[in-house]
């Protein structure tokens, strides 16, 4: 059995933040398990023209600034490099290719142990697997005998394969506007949504609206409970909803149910369509977490903050809404990772 000060699980955004962050919390030997065969989490999966809706300059963890022009948005792949890049700089021993089977208490500690037989003691350990992982797909009567093409958004890569096609895109958040945009160009596209676009000025007066997150403390403001009610809303400098009206991209109130050649909208009218794009966001989940008494019975965490409040020792990383407005960001998951940090060594 081997042992580390504190053993972080995942190396994606959430779980480098937290390790590099580890040494100025007094965490001397860290160590990061990744199922991955390299550091990156989720970035690498996501479909092939995702970029940032946050400029490079508020997209950087901490000790590390992102290259390039800080006022473009980075594309996937940048992400993917720079997360790699920045792997190399963590002050932590990081092991990919190993999944962790399961986390107990054990003796005042915790025995993470992984899906080949190994196991580690450790008297603190994150959870920063974040949700990318487990795309979220609603129940829609009829889904099962449709006969077209019926995927999550996770499972997307690039318009070419649907070219020519009908699609529909399900969603109205920010992944969903981007896949729409450039299927529109060589498919015949709609939007299903259960309520309008919310659309957000990416330059309010003249800046980025990251600088007036930043400036107003909007950024990091305790505000979890509001923002989990809020409408949610596509930021947008003009490009994406242009994109929409010039390939005749419409939007319409969510289809009731499928049939096996297309759906009923909800005017009850039919329509046959060959493809539907789900990007209907991911929902957390932690298998390896079932004996570690820090989930409630529907599988969340019991937490505040990332801190977790049933058991001592135990924190996560990377939860959307975890504590503010930027928690399960680029830009948001250094601030969190050293609140977790700082509470749990206290």
């Amino acid at each position: 059995m081997n042992h580390a000060d504190l053993v972080i699980i995942g190396a994606g955004q959430s779980g480098l933040a937290t390790a590099a962050l580890a040494p100025r919390h007094g965490f001397t030997r860290t160590l990061v398990l990744e199922a991955a065969d390299q550091p990156g989490g989720t970035w690498p999966l996501h479909y092939d023209s995702l970029t940032l809706f946050s400029p490079a300059r508020y997209s950087a963890l901490p000790g590390m600034r992102f290259p390039g022009n800080p006022d473009r948005h980075p594309t996937r792949d940048e992400v993917v490099d720079y997360l790699r890049a920045y792997a190399g700089h963590v002050p932590a021993e990081i092991r990919t290719s190993t999944t962790v089977a399961s986390v107990r208490p054990i003796a005042g500690a915790w025995s993470v142990c992984t899906a080949d037989g190994e196991e580690w003691t450790a008297s603190t350990v994150i959870a920063a697997t974040g949700d990318y992982g487990h795309p979220y797909v609603p129940e829609i009567p009829g889904s099962a005998d449709f006969d077209g093409d019926l995927l999550h958004a996770a499972g997307y890569r690039s318009p070419h394969a649907f070219a020519g096609r009908r699609v529909l895109v399900v969603g109205g958040g920010n992944s969903a506007i981007q896949i729409a945009a450039e299927l529109g160009a060589v498919a015949d596209t709609t939007l299903a949504t259960r309520r309008p676009i919310g659309w957000m000025a990416q330059r309010p007066l003249g800046r980025d609206l990251h600088w007036w997150l930043r400036h107003t403390g909007l950024d990091v403001a305790p505000i979890r409970r509001l923002l989990m009610k809020a409408p949610i809303s596509v930021l947008d400098d003009g490009t994406y909803r242009a994109a929409l009206e010039r390939h005749g991209v419409d939007r319409r109130e969510m289809f009731s149910r499928f049939t096996t050649d297309g759906v009923v909208w909800a005017d009850g009218s039919k329509e046959a369509v060959d493809a539907v794009v789900l990007a209907t966001g991911y929902r957390p989940t932690f298998p390896y977490l079932k004996e570690s008494g820090v989930l409630d019975t529907a599988g969340q965490p019991l937490h505040r903050g990332g801190v977790a409040t049933t058991a001592p020792g135990f924190g996560f990383v990377g939860m959307e809404f975890q504590r503010n407005f930027s928690s399960k960001t680029l830009r948001g998951v250094g601030r969190d990772a050293g609140h977790v940090l700082s509470r749990l060594r206290g």
